[in-house]
């Protein structure tokens, strides 16, 4: 992962998706970036490892949990989602299992699960 992120400017960029979601308005891209970018740098933190690699594209991805590191091609573990699955997940105002069931999620391999690392402390 890049340049770490302040935790206040984490939250703050949090509270603004919230404030805009909760308004029914479309984030601003440089908010939902840094707020992506924050709980992927919380999931790191509480998660450190190379097993399982965590897209939520465009705006990035981090290679979590211990396990066998993984160094050429594709990952065996990863599991890729939007934006705003990614906060809802990390945030708590979703379960794995209903994102994962709703389709929201693609996992593949056999430790391509969040659950018990979610949601992060934020």
């Amino acid at each position: 992962m890049a340049k770490k992120i302040d935790i206040s400017a984490g939250r703050e960029a949090l509270g603004a998706v919230a404030a805009a979601q909760a308004s029914g308005v479309k984030p601003a891209r440089t908010e939902l970036a840094t707020a992506v970018r924050y709980l992927l740098q919380l999931l790191d933190e509480k998660a450190p490892g190379n097993s399982v690699e965590v897209r939520v594209p465009p705006f990035g991805a981090v290679q979590v949990v211990q396990g066998p590191r993984h160094t050429r091609g594709t990952p065996p573990n990863v599991i890729e989602m939007d934006a705003a699955t990614w906060i809802a997940l990390a945030t708590g105002t979703e379960t794995w299992a209903d994102a994962v069931a709703a389709g929201r999620v693609s996992a593949s391999g056999t430790r391509a699960d969040l659950a018990a690392l979610l949601p992060l402390r934020v």
